[in-house]
């Protein structure tokens, strides 16, 4: 393998974060150069869907040979990045108490369509987790409900709803951050439950997701030592490569939650990082805010390349199920001439009314 074929394949296994409303010439110059693979927008970056369209029209721009992801976490309730004039989405814990799998599934179609309107190829959504911990702030209402069943069937609704949109779901967070006491953001959670336990509730959610072939699926930033004693899941061998991949039989594209959180940020270095997440079996990493740091991660990983044979192959099957994912559910983006005939619209509208009133008759 060469070091730009190398260089190639590491560039795709990173997404980034950056500030301000349009694209840093930094950034552009490191996608059109193929160090990194796409992009995530926050609020930061938010200030009208018009300028997100433009703003994601420039990230588009820098490479006539491939479709970069452009990311966003759209999830509804509080993590609901882009909000009026797109539509209002409630939180899925309302979602899930209507208790309408169809309905379910227009309110995935509703989030695409004006994802995919304004240019978005991937949404981190639907969450996956179990809410069994009624202390557990970080998911909360996020999640669909309390029993796993239910959850699961939830959000394969919602993943049908986003793909059939045009937008890539992406099942959050492996194998199960819903009775967790800590937010990973801050801390590192743990989960004590054994591996009988983990089977019938907090797996079950990701077991249906993967039967209905899932593309995507974002680790979390957790201990859970009746998996792994010594790392948390994102870095975890046991984790990825035996539980997801072989035992779960989970054939698609493995994503790390935010390197920079500090559930991990505080424990690893960008360097220890990238070590441990190739070996583990993640195909995609988030650095969400620091230039430097995704700069080093795409350092590091042709490094780790350039040293060993194993870590090039490593390197170069993540890159390949990321192209599997561009040919099979990225679509050329042509933007909208008028996004007021997309968002926020009457029929959109009608959809959230009706899971609003199915949750308050439930």
């Amino acid at each position: 393998m060469s070091l730009p074929e190398l260089k190639d394949n590491a560039g795709r296994m990173l997404v980034a974060g950056f500030d301000g409303p349009s694209l840093p010439k930094h950034v552009a110059a490191a996608l059109r150069e193929g160090s990194l693979g796409g992009v995530i927008l926050f609020a930061r970056n938010v200030d009208t869907p018009d300028q997100v369209a433009s703003l994601n029209a420039q990230v588009y721009a820098t490479r006539q040979d491939r479709l970069p992801i452009v990311s966003v976490d759209q999830e509804g309730g509080r993590v609901q990045r882009i909000k009026e004039p797109a539509t209002r989405i409630p939180p899925m814990g309302m979602v899930g108490a209507a208790n309408d799998a169809d309905l379910c599934a227009k309110v995935g179609e509703v989030i695409g369509d004006e994802l995919e309107a304004m240019g978005f190829n991937v949404d981190f959504a639907p969450i996956a987790d179990v809410f069994t911990n009624p202390e557990n702030t970080v998911i909360g209402d996020r999640a669909f409900g309390t029993d796993p069943e239910h959850c699961g069937r939830m959000a394969g609704a919602l993943m049908l709803g986003l793909n059939q949109a045009g937008i890539t779901a992406c099942a959050k967070h492996f194998p199960g951050h819903g009775d967790t006491l800590l937010d990973s953001h801050f801390d590192l959670p743990q989960i004590d439950h054994g591996i009988e336990r983990l089977r019938k509730v907090e797996l079950r959610p990701f077991q249906r997701l993967i039967a209905a072939r899932v593309p995507m699926i974002m680790t979390a930033h957790i201990m859970v030592p009746s998996i792994d004693t010594t790392h948390p899941i994102t870095f975890s061998q046991n984790a990825i490569s035996e539980l997801l991949r072989q035992r779960l039989h989970f054939q698609g594209v493995v994503v790390s939650d935010d390197l920079e959180m500090k559930a991990v940020a505080d424990r690893y270095s960008i360097e220890e990082m990238m070590a441990l997440g190739v070996r583990a079996g993640v195909d995609l990493y988030l650095v969400c805010h620091t230039h430097e740091k995704w700069v080093e991660a795409f350092e590091s990983l042709v490094h780790m390349g350039e040293k060993s044979s194993a870590d090039r192959e490593r390197i170069a099957m993540s890159a390949g199920r990321l192209r599997k994912l561009e040919v099979d559910y990225f679509r050329p983006w042509t933007r909208p001439n008028d996004l007021t005939t997309r968002l926020g619209t009457a029929e959109h509208h009608a959809i959230i009314d009706q899971v609003r009133r199915k949750a308050e008759q439930a």
